[in-house]
């Protein structure tokens, strides 16, 4: 997506996960983020301690420290898959990894070119479709996403 936005010169790109967990509509206010100077916009999933499952606020905290430790920056949401990026940040940023451990390279990269973020809240939808994907976070791949962090970093 990053190398068709550089083709098209887009002056903005946004991510979302395609799993139904993400309102589409808080697009605007990444987007308001971006369009005041922010480099990336950093969707934040407001976890709802009624709604969330357990398993889900464990691993998110898990993630988040994992980041800090290997890239510096704490953010509430490491793992969100709702951001959006200037033109600035998408053709600086260059991943390497695929599946859990991207959102946290997107991380590394924000500290790596020294890029503004902000960390924006946004609603997060648990579906049944969503809560059992069959490729969710387990501990397996959590030690797995570790791994490739550690390697990446």
């Amino acid at each position: 997506g990053f190398e068709t936005a550089k083709l098209l010169g887009a002056e903005a790109v946004v991510t979302i996960d395609g799993d139904g967990q993400h309102n589409p509509k808080d697009i605007k206010k990444l987007m308001a983020a971006i369009q005041t100077g922010t480099d990336v916009a950093l969707g934040t999933r407001v976890m709802n301690l009624k709604n969330a499952p357990p398993i889900r606020i464990i691993a998110n905290f898990i993630g988040n420290f994992f980041t800090f430790l290997f890239y510096g920056i704490w953010v509430q949401d490491s793992q969100g898959g709702m951001r959006a990026y200037s033109k600035k940040a998408y053709t600086s940023i260059n991943i390497k990894n695929d599946r859990y451990e991207y959102d946290s390279e997107i991380i590394r990269e924000i500290s790596r070119h020294s890029l503004s973020y902000k960390e924006i809240p946004i609603d997060v939808r648990y579906t049944e479709y969503s809560t059992n994907k069959v490729h969710k976070q387990t501990i397996k791949n959590g030690f797995k996403m570790v791994y490739r962090m550690f390697i990446s970093s």
